[in-house]
């Protein structure tokens, strides 16, 4: 046997355990749920297995259909509005939440007085458990929390409440119940802002690392062809941080398709349809009715989705952006 062949088996030996561990923990369950979203059973050891793929009651056509039968009487295990909350989700991450992450990372990148005192400032709720920022944030919407005492106390509570009220054409009158339903995506922009709290500061250091790793010499080029800090930006750094921005993306778009304990923490006690999520029908299927077959469909559209918005985002980013050209 030649070095070479004697290298990768090498290679090959010290990789299998890893590998063994990756197939086990990973994919061993993705083809286990795969197989469990064609049956229907209520019994954890799948000793009462039914198989009902391609059949009136198959597991996704029970998620993707919003009436039951009778075509009158609404589905509760539709998906459907989870996943539109979910898209929606993901949209205000890349598209709200990303470029703030950015502004920052640009701003402290700059060499700004104590811009690590701010990066740790900006960093410290991602270190905070999800489920306790679920309940701080429960806490300030509450009716009689900070939130409505602070706009009380400005003056502008009544105002706020009308135009929210007129917003969303209830005839129920807003006082200040930020996480209630029948308030069109009031309840649904309130969930956002824990998550755009708790995150911003991950994807700004992450960009803020990419900015400090641009060379030296770009930027003097830049400058000495007299590009302004704005010109700067987006013709140097941002190309040339690219791959960083991919992986923000994939990370902001597949988090909010997965997320599910601040919503669970904030939602769970009222299963408002409007701001579900795909993770708490998930565990509404598993944990509350033993319904492990559309448990199963669920986390299976769930693996589909993440996998091909991931795949979309690395088209996109495609050969662009690895380097300045």
């Amino acid at each position: 046997m030649n070095k070479s062949w004697t290298y990768r088996l090498n290679v090959l030996l010290f990789l299998l355990p890893a590998l063994l561990l990756f197939c086990t923990i990973l994919i061993a369950p993705i083809f286990l749920s795969v197989r469990d979203s064609m049956y229907s059973f209520s019994n954890f050891t799948g000793s009462d297995r039914v198989f009902v793929a391609f059949g009136e009651n198959d597991n996704y056509l029970t998620l993707f259909s919003r009436y039951l039968k009778d075509g009158s009487t609404l589905n509760t295990k539709y998906i459907g509005n989870a996943l539109v909350t979910a898209f929606i989700l993901a949209a205000l991450s890349t598209f709200v939440q990303l470029p703030l992450a950015m502004g920052i990372a640009l701003c402290l990148g700059k060499g700004i007085r104590g811009e690590r005192a701010y990066l740790t400032i900006f960093f410290m709720p991602v270190l905070i458990s999800t489920v306790i920022i679920g309940q701080l944030w429960f806490k300030i919407y509450d009716p009689k929390g900070i939130l409505n005492a602070a706009l009380s106390a400005m003056g502008v509570d009544k105002s706020i409440f009308g135009w929210i009220q007129s917003a969303s054409g209830s005839k129920w009158p807003f006082t200040g119940q930020w996480l209630a339903k029948g308030f069109g995506y009031t309840a649904l922009i309130a969930s956002f802002i824990p998550v755009l709290w708790q995150y911003i500061g991950y994807h700004a250091l992450l960009m803020y690392a990419g900015v400090k790793g641009v060379p030296a010499d770009l930027l003097e080029a830049g400058r000495l062809d007299g590009c302004t800090e704005g010109q700067l930006n987006r013709l140097i750094i941002i190309p040339y941080i690219k791959p960083i921005l991919r992986v923000s993306v994939i990370f902001a778009v597949t988090g909010s398709l997965k997320s599910f304990d601040l919503f669970q923490t904030m939602f769970g006690r009222d299963n408002d349809p409007a701001v579900s999520v795909p993770s708490m029908l998930l565990y509404r299927f598993t944990s509350l009715s033993n319904e492990y077959g559309l448990g199963s469909a669920t986390a299976v559209i769930l693996i589909v989705l993440c996998f091909v918005f991931a795949l979309l985002i690395n088209l996109i980013f495609r050969n662009r952006g690895d380097k300045v050209a």
